[in-house]
């Protein structure tokens, strides 16, 4: 199969997978709803979803290395599949049983971004990356708009929705299995990783305070992982601001029922495909990448401050969101590439994966911060997000600094 080709399959995958998860997202609240404080749930089963990645990402990404890329994705589709079809029963107990297996084989998105490095020429690096994120923002649409048909289309009663939905992402996940299956392998120089090996790396993975000895020890200063891998992890304790969205808007002052989530989703979504696709296509390149982190963090800091002062406006929610779109959406897709530069084929997977145990750890971090303070009031947790954002821009700035020497010196 072409290379082409099999970079449009894995971004097919990857739009399924994001659509099932944003597609159940509208009707979650409904596992937690009858629990004294339901935001505090909602939030903490986030947590264990996040979470988890913190074990799984690494040993995916390893494996991925030793035995493809095909391997690892096939198991993550079936994975979802299992997971989603938990959640027939509106049970609270079943809620966390499934943010639990899910993401177990969510830690796949270090493969995904190992597979389109694999496959992308230099030239192509941070334009591939850069689709790959428009691709999410497009499932983040795609999932409330086919939540939202099914439940409108077919008029169902409030008390079968849930199960409506449901069905529709266990039907979905089944297709990406299937999507899986058809995929080639991009990884061909591999060894399986076996025996001793194996049962080293699952040692590893349950102790996340190796996580930043391993990834030491694939470091160079020339190389340069750390710094990047750092203001990542800075960067996701900020974007925790995505999925406190579902219960900041659906019980806070807002009180957007799930076709309200829907609707929202779906314009954020939207928009956000246009610019990041705009933006990798045509800019991205051509940038200085950490000083465009650098302003867009700037820029991105009273947006975060400014979600927490909505009130009841969701005119205001929605101009805050479009300017969103133009600011700090764009920067988690300027680090991926700055990392995948700095990968080598025999490596690939363990550091994107340990990048997303890093991530899957900050972002554990950040709910469990963000549940505190939503019992206190549900605004300060935007708080929170704009001073780790502020955080991102002083990293940028700091690195810029340093990078200014070299190129002084270079020049000479």
């Amino acid at each position: 199969m072409p290379p082409d080709r099999r970079l449009w399959l894995i971004y097919s995958i990857i739009l399924l997978d994001v659509v099932i998860g944003a597609a159940i997202g509208p009707v979650l609240p409904e596992f937690v709803r009858g629990l004294a404080r339901p935001q505090l749930w909602m939030v903490l089963g986030t947590g264990m979803f996040l979470g988890v990645q913190l074990f799984s990402a690494p040993v995916l990404g390893r494996l991925s290395d030793g035995w493809g890329r095909r391997p690892i994705l096939v198991l993550s589709a079936v994975g979802t599949l299992l997971a989603n079809a938990l959640l027939f029963p509106v049970r609270a107990t079943l809620y966390f049983a499934n943010r639990f297996s899910d993401g177990l084989t969510n830690g796949m998105y270090a493969t995904i971004r190992s597979a389109i490095t694999d496959i992308s020429p230099p030239e192509r690096l941070f334009r591939n990356l850069g689709i790959e994120g428009a691709i999410i923002s497009l499932g983040f649409v795609l999932g409330p708009m086919a939540s939202g048909a099914v439940l409108t289309l077919w008029e169902v009663e409030p008390s079968q929705q849930v199960a409506y939905v449901v069905a529709l992402a266990v039907a979905l996940a089944a297709l990406n299995v299937g999507l899986s299956l058809l995929l080639r392998e991009t990884h061909t120089q591999r060894t399986p990783v076996r025996g001793p090996k194996l049962r080293a790396e699952l040692s590893r993975a349950i102790n996340p305070l190796t996580l930043w000895q391993r990834l030491r020890e694939q470091d160079t200063p020339d190389r340069g992982l750390r710094p990047i891998v750092l203001m990542q992890l800075v960067l996701t304790l900020s974007t925790g601001y995505y999925t406190y969205f579902v219960p900041f808007i659906s019980i806070g002052e807002l009180h957007l029922d799930a076709r309200g989530i829907a609707y929202f989703f779906m314009f954020f979504g939207v928009l956000s495909v246009v610019i990041n696709y705009l933006f990798y296509t045509y800019l991205a390149d051509r940038l200085n990448q950490r000083r465009a982190i650098f302003w867009l963090a700037v820029l991105g800091v009273p947006i975060l401050v400014g979600y927490g002062l909505v009130g009841q406006s969701v005119t205001r929610l929605y101009v805050l969101t479009a300017l969103d779109c133009l600011t700090l959406s764009l920067i988690q897709g300027l680090l991926e590439g700055l990392l995948a530069q700095r990968t080598t084929v025999a490596d690939r997977g363990e550091i994107f994966g340990l990048n997303q145990a890093v991530q899957g750890l900050a972002s554990f971090v950040s709910t469990l911060v963000l549940a505190a303070l939503s019992i206190i009031d549900l605004r300060l947790p935007w708080l929170w997000f704009a001073g780790c954002l502020a955080l991102v821009a002083w990293q940028a700035r700091q690195q810029l600094r340093q990078a200014e020497p070299s190129a002084a010196l270079a020049e000479s």
